[in-house]
């Protein structure tokens, strides 16, 4: 097996909506805001060869928006999508599989380009993979998520037939005690952890890589940042869930010393994590090349 960091730029957000109930007066001193409460993060992927598999975990914003809805987010930086997989030996048509943890647009909006007046698949060869729970909470929104659950992102993936859905493993009840993330198998080497607290069955990929535990954090955790239990973004749709969903999987993670990738930090695209007097806090920080080989 090797792995790859995907970046794809950076993207903003409102920095109270990213820390939800967290005083600015905190936040700010870890990820500052600019003068309109605007925090820059990243859009970083995953490239995951495993035997013969070239499996993509999620796409990032991609470039079929109008400039009005990008005038919102603020994109920034020289790489893309196709610079970062060329830096590797890659091209789209390599890809073969595209592990979607969840379908807002800032994970999904990638899978899916303009070829004249059509939507279709941007990587012509993969299979897109999804859950049927978390396809159907997309495809049917509540008022408040659907503005992230663009149906020019999500429909040309069923419309192409290269739709597949991983299977959701029997839930678990939270808010009662803490368990562990359900677990189902994606590949031999790769299994994706079920969190239900950002948005109804978003998908974590782990797998063994030299010897270390490997887990993708997509919104569970999206920067070192929010590793602190309160630190719970205004997104989530069940913040309660998060809560019990995260000390459960950093108790799990810090016990045995997991590298967890992050999505959208802007500084750290992985690191492990260490018990502190004020609870788990990020550890060493670095790539996952660096981590991994120590």
């Amino acid at each position: 097996m090797q792995v790859y960091s995907i970046d794809t730029g950076f993207f903003k957000l409102d920095g109270g909506a990213m820390f939800g109930v967290v005083p600015k007066s905190i936040w700010s001193r870890l990820h500052p805001a600019d003068d309109n409460n605007l925090c820059t993060w990243a859009l970083r992927c995953l490239l995951i060869v495993d035997n013969d598999r070239r499996i993509l975990v999620d796409t990032g914003i991609g470039d079929k928006q109008d400039e009005r809805f990008f005038s919102h987010y603020h994109l920034h930086g020289t790489d893309t999508l196709d610079s970062s997989l060329a830096k590797h030996g890659f091209t789209r048509h390599d890809i073969t599989d595209v592990l979607l943890t969840h379908l807002h647009f800032d994970h999904v909006g990638g899978a899916i380009k303009r070829e004249g007046d059509k939507l279709v698949p941007a990587f012509p060869n993969a299979i897109y993979w999804s859950n049927e729970a978390h396809w159907h909470w997309a495809t049917h929104p509540n008022n408040r998520e659907k503005a992230s659950f663009l149906r020019e992102n999500i429909q040309p993936i069923a419309d192409s037939g290269k739709l597949q859905f991983i299977p959701v493993p029997h839930e678990t009840p939270y808010l009662d005690q803490l368990v562990p993330l359900a677990t189902a198998s994606f590949t031999h080497n790769i299994q994706v952890r079920f969190a239900n607290g950002h948005t109804q069955a978003m998908m974590l990929p782990q797998f063994e890589y030299r010897g270390h535990t490997i887990v993708y954090m997509a919104d569970l955790l999206p920067s070192v940042n929010h590793i602190p239990l309160p630190y719970v973004m205004a997104y989530d749709m069940f913040p309660l869930e998060t809560l019990q969903e995260k000390e459960s999987f950093l108790t799990e993670a810090a016990e045995n010393k997991y590298i967890l990738f992050y999505e959208h930090d802007p500084l750290h695209e992985c690191s492990r994590l260490i018990k502190t007097e004020k609870g788990i806090r990020a550890g060493e920080t670095g790539t996952i090349e660096h981590l991994s080989a120590s």
